[in-house]
């Protein structure tokens, strides 16, 4: 029990009850995180280089798009590879580096978010004061905030884990260092610990659905208010892509991670997991082309550049 109190390394499960069939699985995954990762560094470009999009709005999502990429690296490339070998082993202070910027980089898109939700109150509410309130300064400060914040709150979360007693084996039955299942392998009174993983799903989470809701409670009746339909329609149709990513984003998050420690099952967070860190990550580009008016122009723009350069050569 002494050795096992603060192994080495862990091993982590993934998919292995999948047996010889978990091999499989590479070719799609691969597929969906490459995917993911083309699509958001197409926002990202795109946000960078067209100029009709250095606006409040798009720097949020240039900054969202950022977050999904790094939010996938953390964990798809380590479960992908781990679909071919046998033995899933990642040292201590592996898992403990992912845990940290996992969590991180995770509840920084949810503040990101609530930025957009703002920035979306402030441009439909109060039009005539938009650029004041949202000035690049602003817009910086709300970003930078909602970068440090979490990276801040998330230090004393992972030296809690770091000291921990791991006396119940040293297998993580997840394809990545998750909360609940690091949790499970502790004789330590964790009661503490998971409490204090709840303050921070309210801080992180919670917290910022509540602003996210009251903004768009804001917004819908200030467009109720609009006489014409279709200038009606034109301001909703700019925020439905911000609002499905909402959706997905905290649907399964507050599912997962607002209940205390260890209350799911393993398999129910392992395909939670999977949607919030390959599906989500995939879909998001192509809601945000799909649904707003502006990217699609624009990425019509850059195809119709891109060709005339290609017969040009």
């Amino acid at each position: 029990m002494a050795n096992l109190s603060q192994p080495s390394e862990f091993v982590l499960s993934g998919f292995s009850s999948f047996g010889e069939l978990q091999a499989l699985l590479y070719g799609p995954f691969l597929m969906l995180y490459l995917l993911a990762f083309m699509g958001n560094t197409i926002i990202i470009v795109m946000v960078i280089a067209d100029t009709h999009l250095h606006t409040p709005m798009y720097f949020f999502l240039a900054n969202f798009s950022l977050l999904e990429i790094l939010v996938t690296m953390t964990a798809v490339p380590r479960m992908l590879s781990d679909l071919l070998v046998p033995h899933k082993v990642i040292t201590f202070t592996g898992c403990m580096v992912q845990f940290y910027f996992y969590f991180s980089l995770g509840s920084t898109s949810f503040l990101i978010l609530t930025d957009m939700a703002l920035d979306r109150f402030v441009a439909i509410c109060h039009p005539l004061r938009y650029g004041t309130l949202m000035s690049r300064a602003v817009c910086v400060q709300l970003a930078g905030a909602a970068w440090s914040a979490p990276f801040l709150a998330m230090v004393p979360t992972v030296l809690s884990r770091a000291h921990l007693d791991y006396c119940h084996g040293n297998v993580i039955n997840h394809f990545f260092c998750d909360s609940a299942p690091l949790l499970q392998l502790s004789c330590s009174d964790t009661r503490l610990l998971e409490f204090w993983d709840f303050l921070m799903a309210l801080a992180f989470v919670l917290s910022s659905f509540l602003v996210t809701l009251i903004s768009y409670g804001y917004i819908v009746t200030t467009v109720l208010r609009i006489p014409s339909a279709s200038s009606r329609r034109k301001t909703f149709s700019t925020c439905g892509s911000h609002l499905t990513l909402v959706f997905i984003g905290y649907s399964s998050t507050i599912f997962l991670y607002v209940r205390p420690g260890k209350a799911h099952s393993v398999q129910v967070r392992k395909v939670v997991a999977l949607v919030t860190s390959v599906l989500t990550p995939f879909l998001n580009p192509f809601i945000l082309t799909f649904r707003n008016e502006t990217v699609k122009t624009v990425l019509q723009g850059q195809m119709q550049r891109l060709k005339g350069l290609c017969k040009a050569q």
